[in-house]
């Protein structure tokens, strides 16, 4: 999926910087992972391709369910005077909490490293203009596939599954 609401089409992004972008979010994920929590991980980049801030879902190390990935790297970004241009990456589908931020916001573009184990917002976001780009990356969707065989308990929690 790589949608835009006006349709207008968009230079095509470079893989490489894509790839930069990624491993960035699968560096916290691991990160996240390591400290005994859900590897989720996330990075905003500003409209330059500047890093802004970095994070990691860190509600099981923070105890507090607030603390998913996207929400740590808009934290870590600061304030910023307008988020028009900028790129969050994550390497799950937003939640919607995560997708509401991005809307809120006005994040122009979100690249999910995978959906097949968890679909969030990210259509609902597509159809209201913000470019999603979807990889469907194999090593963010080995990484919660493992985590989720071994935690079906906490992934429930985390998710709001009763």
């Amino acid at each position: 999926m790589d949608r835009a609401l006006d349709g207008a089409a968009e230079p095509a992004l470079d893989p490489s910087l894509v790839e930069r972008w990624l491993a960035t979010a699968v560096a916290e994920a691991r990160a996240g992972l390591a400290e005994g929590g859900i590897p989720i991980g996330a990075a905003l980049y500003g409209a330059a391709g500047e890093l802004l801030g970095r994070g990691r879902n860190r509600r099981v190390q923070d105890d507090d369910p607030s603390m998913h990935a996207e929400t740590a790297a808009f934290r870590a970004a600061g304030r910023q005077r307008s988020y028009r241009g900028t790129t969050m990456v994550t390497t799950l589908s937003p939640c919607w909490y995560c997708s509401g931020l991005v809307r809120q916001f006005g994040i122009s573009r979100v690249i999910v490293g995978e959906a097949a184990t968890f679909r969030g917002g990210h259509e609902w976001l597509a159809e209201h203009g913000v470019r999603v780009v979807l990889l469907e990356d194999a090593e963010c969707a080995d990484l919660m596939r493992g985590f989720v065989a071994r935690n079906p308990e906490l992934w429930n929690e985390d998710i709001g599954v009763d």
